[in-house]
């Protein structure tokens, strides 16, 4: 029997039993769920009339406005594959992606216009500015005004390439990651399920919609479901609380250094009474944030673990039962095991490699049928990640495979080289990575921002350090900085930080 889906039903779906609801909340401007759809719908129209089809590579060079969401889901009615670029992309990166995925359209802004070299780009036959002046290329809301409000998703078999998501290209370059209608419908509803999210809902979205985490989790997840988006451009602190404020938000998504961030706010003036729910991935939650952001605003952080290559969502921490430090167990109809080099499987207790085998996990890398077959082995993905898992089958992450230190001979996991340095009181947020040493190999190294009105020195550190972890693992150095390098969600750069040694 055939199965068709698609993902921007969701939309539809919304639009058809609450058409009167927000769907989205931007900057003092609501979209009612029927409007959003009638929005993608026209936009839909004008890109067929331009020549897109079926499995055409649209790019989106977008930041975090409404245009992105709409381009996304025009784009998934057509059946074409999104292609998601880093607002942050520089001209070569942006080049990179846009040849190497061979799209024929792309969205962008004024602003972001001059990064992209379209001489360079022989396959891209038009450039949409979505926001600001769009001079020789065409205008988004021009295009939109004289199309027909009304389109229908196309039928998509479940197999179907949907989106293309590039990986942050910590070696060489980037790989997209081809996520297929399955892997998101499926991911999608396995976050909405596990997190709880109902129509009566409205999320809080600053966390940029080009990764995994924003696009899939948070936007796909709430429309999965019919619930609202309070839509930001980036994390500011004080706008981002007073729309938890006014807008009545009930959850929030976030990684460990935006609830560090808070905890360290006088946060006292907000009446965040309507927060229900929050959730932290893209990196290990420390036990100490987590205690006290549950003896501060009384909740707990729900952990989840997932990776681009997953669509990302994998792990849960909060289904049955709270482990602090741990990433939880496997979601809804996916497996995951801890293997040796081999893939076989290790007991509890033991420490290997995080692989997983499911409906989330991608079809594989874009034209890169040689990756592809090294992330993916006898069908389960080779996550990148050393852990254990315990006999209640809850997983635990103890680093990445190439953040692991080798000082000497003795395998140093850096996460748990910072799960001791975020008790010492003075510490606010830590990174503990290896550097090069012609005699042990690797020493370990620690750059630490500490807490506003704190001191502490690189020799009591140290001691500390001694006094709560065997000395092979205890920081040869010790550096003080005012903050530490972040990617685009908030997830700390040690490639930067080695790098700079």
């Amino acid at each position: 029997m055939e199965f068709n889906m698609n993902v921007a039903r969701n939309v539809e779906q919304a639009s058809l039993y609450f058409p009167e609801k927000p769907a989205l909340i931007f900057e003092g401007r609501t979209y009612m769920n029927e409007e959003l759809n009638n929005q993608v719908n026209r936009l839909a129209n004008a890109m067929k009339a331009l020549g897109v089809e079926k499995g055409d590579r649209v790019a989106l060079f977008l930041p975090n406005i409404p245009a992105f969401i709409i381009c996304y889901f025009a784009a998934q009615k057509l059946g074409a594959i999104a292609v998601s670029i880093n607002a942050m992309s520089k001209k070569k990166e942006v080049q990179f992606m846009v040849s190497d995925s061979g799209c024929k359209m792309l969205f962008t802004t004024s602003a972001l216009r001059e990064e992209v070299p379209a001489d360079e780009l022989p396959t891209l036959k038009q450039i949409i500015i979505a926001e600001g002046e769009a001079g020789n290329d065409l205008d988004f809301n021009g295009l939109m005004a004289k199309a027909d409000a009304n389109f229908r998703c196309s039928d998509m078999d479940p197999l179907d390439p949907a989106a293309i998501l590039y990986t942050s290209g910590t070696t060489g370059f980037p790989k997209g990651a081809v996520l297929t209608q399955m892997n998101i419908v499926s991911n999608s509803l396995s976050s909405a399920n596990h997190s709880g999210v109902s129509p009566e809902d409205r999320g809080l979205l600053f966390l940029p919609l080009f990764h995994c985490f924003g696009q899939n989790f948070i936007m796909n997840a709430a429309f999965s479901k019919c619930a609202a988006l309070v839509l930001h451009r980036r994390f500011e602190p004080g706008p981002v609380l007073d729309a938890m404020v006014s807008h009545r938000v009930t959850m929030l998504f976030a990684v460990p250094t935006i609830y560090i961030h808070f905890l360290n706010m006088d946060t006292s003036r907000y009446d965040l009474s309507s927060l229900r729910y929050c959730f932290t991935a893209a990196a290990t939650m420390p036990r100490e944030t987590a205690l006290q952001w549950k003896e501060k605003f009384g909740m707990p952080t729900h952990e989840g673990y997932g990776l681009t290559e997953c669509s990302p969502f994998c792990t849960y921490n909060h289904n049955y039962r709270y482990k602090h430090g741990s990433i939880g167990t496997p979601i809804e109809n996916v497996d995951v095991m801890i293997a040796d080099e081999e893939g076989n499987e290790l007991p509890s207790g033991e420490t290997g490699e995080i692989i997983i085998r499911g409906p989330n996990v991608m079809k594989g890398y874009w034209g890169n049928s040689e990756a592809t077959e090294e992330a993916i082995r006898n069908g389960w993905l080779r996550s990148g990640d050393i852990g254990t898992m315990d006999e209640e089958g809850y997983f635990f992450i103890t680093d990445r495979v190439k953040d692991m230190i080798n000082a000497a001979g003795f395998n140093v996991y850096p996460n748990e080289v910072e799960q001791v340095i975020y008790q010492h009181p003075s510490v606010q947020e830590v990174a503990v990575y290896g550097a090069a040493d012609p005699i042990r190999g690797e020493t370990v190294h620690a750059s630490i921002v500490l807490k506003q009105g704190m001191t502490a020195t690189e020799e009591s550190i140290i001691e500390f350090c001694k006094s709560n972890m065997a000395v092979y693992k205890v920081p040869r150095k010790v550096v003080f900085t005012d903050q530490l390098p972040k990617s685009a969600t908030g997830k700390i750069l040690k490639r930067v930080l080695r790098r700079d040694k």
